[in-house]
């Protein structure tokens, strides 16, 4: 393509992604069109001939935009969804610019080098053992699968097996202990690795969902063989954290790998203020968490961390006559995630991390979670609605109709949640927990503060109140 029509293209490009940002807040924090109006859009038949380019992504611009949530914007409260700072934004376009295929140290070394620092970084944010090896995937959902597949092939490699070598026919069975209310995806990750979902022993657990100490320390005195033990580190309803200087020590006794998915709540141990809730994590073997949620990095961005680099390499490794090795002193990025050829999605995280520091980070966590008290305390103060959780980080579980566990209450707040959709001045969305249908607050955009965080709480009042008095 030519100089000046390639810089039209993507000065086009810019200009909608600017446009877009610019108008976020002021805008509907809902998309403007449902999936079956997106797929009309969008769908028409194969193309056979080309499109003028510049033609083509105003048309992406138009059509894309009118299906897309506000998660950039400062009152978007529906998912734990990090809202791309700019700072990232702005490396994740140059990254795609720059078209690197972050394989190995030698196809890409400035995005293998990012990766590099920013892993060194990342260990000394997070307070977790500096020697942990670390890997750039897609979230934590790959992320707990790449520290699982580095803990199946330790504990098994300790019982005589070679996973890698040899799968699991033959294998010595492993005990999977994991709290009843883990995250939906870390039972994926087990059943992508083939240790199933299903054959898993579920303990018991509080009323946040945090695990019962006394249920994992019986169940590990009755275990033998290769144990893998998965711990939590922010539910994602209610923000708790499993008891970690309780358990941790008594399942490394046991010779168990310890894994922690911390998706969210890991951040915590970035703030002195938040910091004694992830207490004791540091003990553990492996910890997945996400950088597009609390670092703000664009999508897809996530951090498989592994305290031993031998047992996440033995898992990850790609090898080919034609692919180089690293030598002391260098690192390839491909050795410690699923993909061979990927985006390099170290520039972001490296910038992001420069561009806030470790104050910034710090700050934007406890803003965050103040944001979220600011809100349970001003709903809290309404007629018959219920705080269901202690505001421990960024999560809110908000029951309307009061806290019984009647149908009446479970209808109230499911039409209060499609009030506040469809009054768009803020988004929030619904989920079950403990049998009741409940509103789900996670605080979590890059500009979300007390102000926007009190003008959402007074629009969830309204919402509600409108449906109450409509009955």
């Amino acid at each position: 393509m030519e100089a000046a029509r390639l810089e039209d293209l993507l000065g086009v490009a810019a200009r909608r992604g600017i446009d877009f940002r610019l108008r976020t807040s002021d805008a509907l924090q809902r998309p403007l069109q449902t999936y079956g109006a997106c797929v009309a859009d969008f769908d028409e038949p194969l193309p056979e001939t080309p499109q003028d380019a510049l033609e083509l992504v105003e048309e992406l611009a138009d059509k894309g935009e009118r299906g897309l949530q506000m998660a950039t914007g400062s009152r978007f409260f529906g998912w734990v969804i990090g809202g791309s700072h700019p700072i990232g934004v702005a490396a994740d376009w140059l990254t795609g610019a720059w078209g690197q295929n972050t394989g190995n140290h030698q196809a890409a070394p400035a995005a293998a080098a990012a990766e590099t620092v920013a892993a060194r970084w990342l260990l000394e944010l997070l307070d977790l053992p500096r020697h942990a090896s670390v890997g750039f995937v897609t979230g934590a959902t790959v992320a707990n699968f790449v520290c699982l597949a580095a803990a199946r092939g330790a504990v098994l490699r300790r019982a005589g097996w070679d996973v890698e070598a040899n799968g699991l026919f033959g294998a010595p069975p492993i005990n999977i202990l994991i709290g009843d209310d883990a995250h939906t995806t870390v039972f994926s990750a087990l059943q992508f690795l083939g240790l199933g979902h299903d054959r898993v022993v579920r303990l018991a657990t509080d009323d946040q969902g945090a695990i019962v100490s006394p249920a994992l320390i019986a169940e590990l005195a009755k275990a033998s063989g290769p144990t893998i033990v998965i711990l939590q580190a922010g539910q994602i309803n209610t923000g708790a954290f499993d008891p970690f200087p309780d358990i941790i020590p008594t399942a490394r006794r046991t010779g168990a790998w310890i894994h922690i998915d911390g998706a969210f709540g890991l951040w915590a141990r970035a703030s002195a203020q938040t910091r004694a809730l992830a207490s004791g994590a540091e003990g553990a073997d492996s910890w997945a968490t996400d950088g597009h949620k609390w670092l703000q990095t664009p999508y897809d961005s996530g951090y498989a961390i592994v305290s031993d680099p031998d047992a996440h390499r033995r898992a990850m490794i790609t090898a080919a006559s034609y692919l180089p090795e690293a030598e002391a002193g260098e690192r390839n990025p491909s050795d410690y995630v699923p993909e061979l050829s990927r985006r390099a999605r170290g520039f972001a995280a490296w910038a992001l991390i420069k561009g806030l520091g470790r104050r910034g980070i710090a700050g934007m966590v406890e803003r965050h979670c103040l944001v979220a008290r600011r809100m349970a305390e001003r709903l809290a103060r309404e007629t018959a609605v219920a705080i269901l959780n202690p505001v421990v980080l960024n999560q809110v579980v908000v029951r309307f109709g009061g806290a019984d566990p009647g149908e009446l209450a479970d209808s109230i707040t499911a039409r209060t949640i499609e009030r506040i959709q469809e009054d768009g001045v803020c988004f929030a969305g619904g989920a079950r927990w403990r049998g009741r249908q409940v509103m789900r607050l996670s605080v979590i955009g890059t500009d979300t503060d007390e102000a926007e965080g009190l003008r959402s709480a007074e629009a969830i009042i309204a919402a509600y109140r409108s449906v109450t008095n409509a009955r």
